[in-house]
């Protein structure tokens, strides 16, 4: 009966989500203190995982508000974690001038400015290779450039370097399974390969072994009502139903949390996100999914997943909250 009395907490949608650390040293950044943005990367030495999610973070901050990259690079031109950065945030302006609609509803200018903003990241991207030669990371930028185009050789010369460096790069293998799904330019057995085959070699913990989740939330968008999202939740959710999806479900869960409970830094909002939405859809494992919302507080940042299934993630969210409370 409690739960009847509790009530959704108010997203949190900073992109850094629960990573205290990332949002002080991105915020003192954007008010002009970059060094704090440098120490942050520099303690987070070679925890790949933990380092490209503050990556991606601190891109997408200087994709709206680049003054205090600028002053970086304008103090140390050839600072390799400048050169990550610059490419990242020219790739996140690439994304923003696209926009999230499907391709029949993005005009020509879009695609055109998408395509341009891309190859400037594609170009930047060597110039950050060239000075991170051990970090995957300026790979896996490499690798989203190729959105632009569907350039498939290119794409994957650069995941082949990124995982050689990192063979469970989160960032890496994601990206994969979104450009090999059908809905970009790859298919659904492509796609359930790049998730199942990482996923199955990664070790326990990694959030890596989850993204077989992410693919079966790809299928559904695409065989059941791409245009209409929630419209066709009723035929969605039919598919989280089947007992093959909710038993490769809990075999992802069972693995991801099989060297103890993963830490909620790095990717670990994400996945509990994943899982929460998962539950809901297949119906499955209530308590269990309070648990994670309780692990998730506020901090939904930027869980596309939701969006597949309801206009808004918000929504999305909240709806997945009340089911579990």
């Amino acid at each position: 009966m409690l739960g009847l009395f509790r009530r959704p907490p108010a997203p949190d949608q900073d992109f850094a989500q629960a990573d205290l650390e990332l949002r002080r040293a991105r915020d003192r950044a954007l008010s002009g203190d970059w060094l704090a943005a440098r120490e942050l990367l520099a303690a987070t030495g070679r925890d790949w995982e933990l380092r490209g999610r503050r990556l991606a973070a601190l891109g997408d901050a200087a994709e709206d508000s680049p003054r205090w990259l600028n002053s970086w690079e304008a103090t140390a031109p050839d600072d390799p974690t400048v050169a990550i950065l610059r490419a990242d945030a020219l790739l996140g302006q690439a994304g923003s001038a696209r926009g999230s609609a499907s391709a029949r509803n993005t005009s020509p200018e879009q695609f055109a400015e998408f395509h341009r903003l891309s190859a400037l990241a594609a170009d930047a991207s060597k110039r950050a290779i060239a000075l991170n030669p051990d970090d995957p990371y300026p790979w896996v930028t490499r690798m989203s450039t190729n959105f632009a185009g569907g350039e498939h050789a290119d794409f994957h010369r650069a995941m082949d370097e990124a995982v050689r460096r990192d063979p469970v790069n989160f960032e890496a293998h994601l990206s994969a399974v979104s450009f090999l799904c059908a809905k970009w330019y790859g298919s659904h057995e492509q796609m359930f390969a790049a998730a199942r085959g990482p996923a199955a070699a990664a070790p326990a913990g990694s959030p890596v072994v989850m993204l077989p989740l992410l693919a079966h939330f790809e299928y559904a968008l695409r065989e059941y009502g791409f245009d209409s999202r929630s419209e066709s939740l009723t035929a969605k959710r039919s598919y989280f139903h089947r007992p093959e999806v909710i038993a490769e479900i809990q075999a992802c869960a069972a693995k991801w949390r099989g060297a103890g409970e993963p830490r909620l830094t790095g990717r670990g909002i994400t996945v509990r996100h994943w899982l929460a939405l998962a539950n809901f859809l297949g119906e499955h494992d209530r308590k269990g999914t309070r648990v994670l919302l309780d692990q998730i507080g506020p901090y939904l940042g930027s869980t596309p997943a939701y969006g597949y299934f309801w206009m808004r993630q918000v929504e999305g969210f909240h709806t997945v909250w009340k089911w579990a409370n």
